[in-house]
């Protein structure tokens, strides 16, 4: 998709993600597709001359013209907005778009070499500092933050796991238990899934932050607030330890899927949700929906992984084949060419070492899912 920017018109872009990244530069696409890989939340833009050919692809936005005229719709559709141009020109350009910190979404700088990465705009409200600190780890840049209030060094609630793609459950006690980080008070930080290098900081946990290695051992300890990580749904009891507490679901489900030509998308929902629902996962931990490059253009899968903004991901016969999996399938293969293609399909995504459900068939669907382990 190519956006032609001109005077008197706003382009209308495609919002996937929260953040939008924005190069103008050589080097400064190449670091912005690189963050585009890393911050799966964010939706990358950049000039059409620097086209590498994979952009359809990766949903990339490429534009021609002036990148001022690209602006006034990145701050109405995007909480943050990262910008790979200099300082001095990004200061110009949003000049008149700021409106008040409470609504202007957050602002960040990166030099051409990757070297610096400046907290600009809606530093704390609009978690720009943080921000920085996120996208300066996985560029391994230096941050540059100046507000003096923000030298604690703790865990922002509010962005914990952003760069993954962790999303919360609820938002509901972020205030509350972001006041108890802040305060120092007894934090429990429960994992039991997702990226573990979430504490990028050159120092120890402060020492009011503890890792529990389940839910139960956290609950004993009675924590003032906790984090919790983790794919599946909590059960009742379990449910206590968010009284005071975030849930973040990181997203390592692999789903597997195979079905006959034509099937809907409906059907194919409706087998996900009930799937998801016997193995009490959350379906908003699904990272990708894996398959047969035969179903490429499986019209009914194709339009629920765009609904969801899953990875759509398919594999040929011959890498299918490569995988050992429990209940290979001559009949599967007549049609194929492969023995399997939901078990193999998820198991190569996720690089798991066993499946969560090995396979199910539901009408024209069938389903198998992976977790992927970190």
């Amino acid at each position: 998709m190519t956006l032609t920017l001109q005077e008197g018109q706003k382009p209308v872009v495609k919002q996937r993600g929260n953040y939008a990244v924005v190069a103008i530069t050589k080097h400064g696409v190449d670091i912005a597709r690189k963050l585009g890989h890393s911050f799966q939340n964010s939706d990358v833009y950049y000039m059409s001359k620097f086209e590498k050919g994979d952009e359809d692809t990766l949903g990339i936005q490429m534009f021609t013209g002036s990148v001022r005229l690209l602006l006034p719709s990145l701050f109405e559709a995007y909480d943050g907005i990262i910008i790979i141009i200099s300082l001095g020109a990004v200061v110009r350009m949003i000049a008149p778009l700021l409106k008040d910190k409470k609504v202007d979404p957050a602002v960040v700088v990166i030099d051409d070499k990757a070297e610096h990465v400046i907290s600009v705009l809606s530093g704390h409200i609009g978690g720009a500092n943080e921000l920085t600190r996120e996208v300066a780890a996985a560029l391994h840049a230096r941050p540059v933050i100046t507000t003096a209030s923000d030298v604690q060094k703790t865990i922002p609630v509010d962005l914990f796991g952003k760069r993954f793609g962790w999303v919360w459950e609820s938002a509901e006690k972020l205030t509350p238990v972001s006041a108890a980080v802040v305060n120092e008070e007894k934090i429990a930080v429960i994992q039991e899934s997702g990226e573990k290098e979430w504490w990028h900081y050159d120092r120890p946990l402060p020492e009011n932050i503890k890792v529990y290695s389940s839910i139960s051992e956290a609950i004993e300890e009675k924590p003032a607030a906790a984090l919790v990580v983790t794919h599946r749904k909590l059960t009742t009891e379990e449910n206590q330890i968010l009284e005071n507490g975030v849930l973040y679901r990181p997203k390592v489900i692999a789903l597997g899927i195979g079905c006959n030509r034509g099937t809907s998308k409906e059907e194919i929902e409706s087998v996900i949700y009930q799937t998801l629902e016997e193995l009490n996962f959350s379906i908003k931990s699904v990272k990708a929906l894996c398959t047969i490059d035969l179903k490429k253009d499986e019209i009914g899968l194709i339009e629920v992984a765009n609904q969801y903004g899953w990875e759509f991901v398919y594999y040929s016969p011959d890498q299918l084949n490569a995988v050992n999996i429990e209940k290979p399938s001559d009949t599967v293969y007549k049609y194929t060419g492969a023995y399997g293609v939901s078990e193999p399909a998820s198991l190569l995504y996720s690089w798991a070492k066993k499946l969560e459900l090995v396979k199910k068939k539901s009408g024209n669907v069938t389903i198998s899912v992976a977790i992927i382990p970190y």
